[in-house]
């Protein structure tokens, strides 16, 4: 098993989970208007919550990139 930094993840992905919360809610909520920021730092919030800093994955979900 590997350990992956959760909130790191988070942060390192911020631009791209953001649009894809976005694309989200739209699609479930098409009339409805949302701040994606908020509702974006409510979720990393939660998740920080919820999971642990380290969280364990199979070792088949990480790749290490030796450039």
């Amino acid at each position: 098993m590997a350990k992956v930094k959760i909130e790191a993840i988070l942060d390192k992905l911020d631009y791209e989970m953001r649009r894809a919360l976005k694309a989200t809610l739209e699609e479930h909520f098409p009339d409805s208007d949302f701040d994606t920021r908020a509702v974006f730092r409510t979720f990393k919030k939660q998740v920080y919550r919820k999971c642990s800093t380290w969280e364990r994955v199979p070792d088949n979900l990480v790749e290490k990139d030796n450039n």
